[in-house]
């Protein structure tokens, strides 16, 4: 529970002093055609390099540092959903400034636009919950 919360905590303060967790900022990154902020190509640049070395090294593993067993994904097909999934996370993204992470920082902080945000990525996930349970996946 400690290495846990450290790293979300590390993780949280990495997207405010990144920017991340600031829409404005990151809307700004969004707008190709305005006053574009580019700033934050370099942040994702970096996240793509730590996660390309880190899915390197955990592809190699069975099991997490602390012992536990190690899943990770398996799909390599682009399939509806994905794409569908894709198209929404990021029309959501560029309305509101805020991808999930980031919400949840926000909300930390208070911002009102991260509390509508977080509560309407709940009810999403729970619609999307009741549909799979109907579909029976």
């Amino acid at each position: 529970m400690v290495i846990a919360f450290l790293s979300g905590l590390l993780f949280g303060l990495g997207l405010i002093i990144s920017g991340m967790a600031n829409p404005a900022k990151v809307l700004g990154f969004l707008d190709l055609t305005g006053k574009w902020d580019p700033s934050l190509i370099f942040v994702m640049c970096g996240a793509i390099a730590v996660g390309f070395f880190a899915f390197l090294y955990a592809g190699r593993r069975k099991t997490t540092m602390l012992g536990t067993e190690l899943k990770l994904p398996t799909a390599t097909k682009i399939d509806r959903r994905l794409v569908i999934g894709s198209i929404l996370f990021g029309a959501g993204w560029g309305i509101a400034g805020f991808c999930p992470g980031p919400a949840l920082v926000g909300l930390g902080m208070g911002l009102p636009k991260a509390i509508l945000f977080v509560l309407a990525m709940l009810a999403g996930m729970g619609i999307f919950e009741l549909i799979e349970r109907r579909r029976g996946g």
